[in-house]
């Protein structure tokens, strides 16, 4: 059996990650001997697909918002990932399997010998019944919505209610705005510092002459630990719909009002070219759960999310990149802005 090690010993052996990886790319390392093995490679991971099943590696990375850079945060970090996802994709995310090494230096999936990575185990969808992949095809319809939706709505409605200060919760907001703020500010993405600064004084005037919306969400004990990423990419078409990816790192960031979740859903799925689903969504969410959110809190919500995905988007450019990926990254971003200034001059 494999046993957490002790980190310093291991940082003392040097397990390089490009070992691990290279191990975790070839067909022969896993038991199912799949024909082949995909790697996809994000900021913080390493998935590694085959036949039937993904493997995820966290990188041994630290961000001002999350530190993997030891294997025990790693392996908690893993542990995590599994309970959270297993509230809405229970038959997906199976197990967290250990990359062990033996004593001659042979890497092993679940074998014998000291534990030098873990890995999340999935069950592999297929990416044609992924919603992302469904817009793009346009084989979405009102049902596949409505089945999807009735999942998440029944997880709204059976989760803990999460107990936070009104005056906390719309301060909370409001941090969010700031920030999201100072990172599109630096100036070496080039995006147009009036825009961003008209954005950011609506979204604050929203939050300013509506504070009393917003306090009410957190008083009505509308704020629960919700999935944390809802964008189409993580959401599954299939006969039983299943939500995958939720956020695991940072516990504050799924706490959130249900509205906000659905509201970042619909906003994706504006972005990329199906706003329709956000529209029949909201309305399923509203009958099933008899919260009727009003639409100058949607729109808000809309519009605050818009800026953190440019944030996220011109984030990529702190990598040494190609002019040309570049400036895909600077693109995305200007057009969730223009998403987020259309939203919050509406709220």
């Amino acid at each position: 059996m494999a046993c957490p090690p002790d980190d310093a010993r291991l940082e003392r052996h040097g397990f390089a990650l490009e070992a691990k990886v290279a191990h975790l790319g070839r067909p022969a390392s896993y038991p199912e001997q799949p024909a082949a093995v995909e790697v996809i490679q994000t900021h913080m991971s390493f998935v590694f697909l085959t036949d039937r099943h993904a493997y995820k590696l966290k990188k041994p990375v630290r961000y001002e918002f999350l530190d993997f850079s030891t294997l025990e945060a790693r392996r908690t970090d893993c542990l995590e990932e599994l309970r959270l996802n297993r509230r809405l994709a229970r038959d997906i995310y199976l197990d967290v399997v250990a990359l062990t090494q033996a004593p001659g230096g042979q890497f092993r999936l679940a074998g014998d010998g000291e534990a030098v990575e873990w890995l999340v185990k999935m069950r592999r969808l297929p990416h044609e019944l992924m919603l992302d992949r469904a817009i793009s095809g346009g084989r979405v319809s009102r049902e596949d919505v409505r089945r999807f939706m009735l999942v998440l709505a029944h997880f709204y409605r059976r989760s803990e209610p999460v107990v936070m200060d009104p005056a906390r919760y719309r301060q909370r907001l409001e941090r969010n705005i700031h920030a999201n703020q100072r990172e599109l500010l630096i100036t070496d993405y080039g995006l147009s510092r009036a825009l961003i600064e008209k954005i950011t004084t609506s979204q604050l005037d929203t939050l300013g002459r509506q504070a009393a919306l917003f306090e009410q969400r957190a008083r009505d004990s509308k704020i629960v630990e919700g999935h944390g990423d809802l964008r189409p990419e993580h959401v599954f078409l299939g006969r039983e719909p299943v939500f995958i990816d939720c956020l695991e790192f940072n516990r504050d960031w799924r706490l959130l009002d249900p509205v906000e979740e659905i509201a970042y859903l619909s906003l994706e799925c504006e972005h990329a070219g199906a706003a329709w689903i956000g529209d029949v969504a909201l309305e399923i969410y509203s009958e099933r759960t008899r919260d009727t959110p009003s639409e100058p809190l949607v729109r808000f919500y809309k519009s605050i999310r818009a800026s953190l995905r440019a944030k996220l988007s011109v984030w990529h450019l702190r990598d040494h990149l190609e002019p040309a990926a570049r400036e895909k990254w600077v693109e995305r971003a200007r057009r969730y802005l223009e998403l987020a200034e259309r939203y919050a001059s509406a709220s």
